[in-house]
């Protein structure tokens, strides 16, 4: 009888298991936009002949019980690297978003919605070694591709927008 037993609770866990993969994990209402670019993502970026590629792969997931958003990301296996986490700010009625890097310094920014596949990130950078004080960035999720522009507030000038076309990937993010 206990055979049976076993038996039974295993495949109702297994039943229950099965099930709980099948639905997706929720996001705050905040955070919707950024269900689809759950997933890991890379990006070769444009450099010049003879010089050594550049691949950065990131990674979105939900976190904390979907109240926020984790992304890392690691350029050449762990050269450089950072985590960022998003949420939802109900003082400032806004998202926002703090990020750590290998290389020392932080960001802490705002990000405004611009349509239901497009977002901007506002940042301010403490303790950048290459006096970058600003960073601004837009996103664009469309035909699969992300596609991400960016801009630095360098030396008080903002620099020219590079642009970067990520696809799905399966590569891990990693560091050293």
């Amino acid at each position: 009888m206990t055979y049976f037993k076993v038996l039974f609770f295993t495949l109702c866990f297994l039943a229950f298991t099965t099930h709980a993969k099948e639905q997706p994990l929720k996001l705050d209402k905040h955070l919707s936009i950024f269900q689809p670019y759950l997933g890991a993502w890379q990006a070769d970026f444009d450099v010049a002949p003879g010089t050594k590629p550049v691949q950065d792969v990131g990674l979105w997931e939900r976190a904390l019980n979907g109240k926020a958003i984790r992304t890392k990301h690691s350029i050449n296996e762990g050269e450089y690297g950072g985590e960022s986490m998003i949420f939802y700010d109900s003082k400032k009625d806004s998202l926002v978003f703090y990020y750590f890097t290998t290389a020392g310094f932080y960001t802490k920014g705002t990000i405004k919605v611009l349509s239901p596949t497009q977002f901007v990130a506002y940042e301010e950078v403490t303790g950048s070694k290459e006096g970058i004080t600003k960073v601004k960035s837009t996103s664009d999720l469309k035909d699969g591709k992300l596609v991400v522009s960016t801009s630095y507030l360098k030396k008080g000038e903002w620099t020219k927008p590079e642009s970067r076309i990520y696809t799905r990937s399966n590569q891990a993010v990693k560091f050293k």
